[in-house]
């Protein structure tokens, strides 16, 4: 057991294709101008038919991996958090695991949707304190491209496609646990706001009571996590929320009174990649050095389901 954990390594992946504003107004009627006002979103990645979501899941793994300097055989458990994994059995966890050859892990997919890296992460927290577990993969990956309705423009110029990944391991004794007391839960009676249903599935959403509810609910939740960690919000060094929408995003983190904080805006770059959305954005903060080891950094997911989960964690 430990009394508590940290993030070690983070990493992230997207594919190589980019779809832009002005590729989409080729595709359906929207513009570069009316997307941009709306969600901010200048482009985005999209995955080939011949990338599944555990492909992109198990780039960002290894890569965190790397970056912890660990091999495979370090690893004994395994979250990945996605909505759009196609094949129920062997789950997401398992298939990355294969991919990277980690022998034996617990394997565990975590479904929920845009909340689901936080809640992931927060498993794999728990999981090191209880002591079931020494060293945690996890991860956040989504193909959205492959559930959204192309001919759609309220919902197509949302998506995209990507993994980001965190190394969980435990603290040394006297060490300062990395990863904060979750806040997390959800509105069930609003569940249908957000779905990815049907055969084949696929995304819609109730945008206005989506954006209410992010906007005038959720501020005072996480501020809530910020307590829950003996921070305020003032002392945090940047902000992650779900890449959700630009027009979510900077009045949330405004309304957190995270003044002197770095606010994650990748959803400008990627759009809106459901569960890849948290750690694809802080990883590529860490990659850029706009925060610095130790820095504490709040991680907060909303969406599907109405579910939310957020805590402060150390940057690695």
């Amino acid at each position: 057991m430990h009394q508590g954990s940290r993030i070690t390594a983070v990493g992230h992946y997207q594919p190589a294709r980019i779809l832009t504003n002005e590729d989409l107004a080729g595709m359906v009627d929207t513009s570069d101008e009316w997307i941009r006002s709306r969600v901010g979103i200048r482009s985005r990645r999209i995955a080939g038919p011949d990338e599944p979501v555990d492909e992109l899941a198990g780039h960002a793994a290894a890569k965190a991996l790397a970056a912890a300097g660990l091999t495979p055989a370090d690893v004994d458990l395994v979250v990945v958090a996605t909505s759009t994994a196609v094949d129920r059995s062997p789950n997401t966890a398992a298939r990355v695991a294969a991919r990277l050859g980690i022998p034996g892990p617990a394997a565990l997919d975590l479904n929920v949707v845009c909340a689901g890296f936080t809640h992931a992460l927060a498993t794999a927290d728990h999981a090191v304190r209880a002591g079931s577990s020494h060293r945690a993969l996890v991860v956040g990956a989504d193909k959205m491209s492959e559930v959204v309705d192309w001919t759609d423009r309220t919902t197509c110029v949302l998506v995209g496609d990507g993994a980001g990944a965190a190394v969980v391991e435990g603290c040394a004794p006297g060490e300062e646990a990395g990863i904060g007391p979750v806040l997390w839960g959800s509105v069930p009676e609003m569940g249908n706001a957000v779905r990815i249903e049907g055969t084949p599935p696929r995304f819609a959403q109730e945008g206005q009571s989506v954006y209410r509810w992010a906007t005038t609910r959720l501020p005072a939740i996480a501020r809530q996590a910020c307590e829950r960690s003996g921070l305020e919000p003032a002392q945090l060094a940047a902000v992650v929320l779900h890449q959700a929408n630009l027009r979510i995003v900077e009045p949330l983190a405004a309304k957190i009174g995270a003044v002197n904080a770095v606010v994650a805006r990748d959803v400008v770059e990627s759009g809106n990649t459901s569960a890849a959305s948290i750690p694809l954005a802080l990883s590529k903060l860490v990659e850029r050095g706009e925060i610095t080891t130790g820095d504490p950094v709040l991680l907060f997911g909303f969406g599907g389901n109405l579910s939310y989960a957020g805590q402060v964690v150390r940057c690695p």
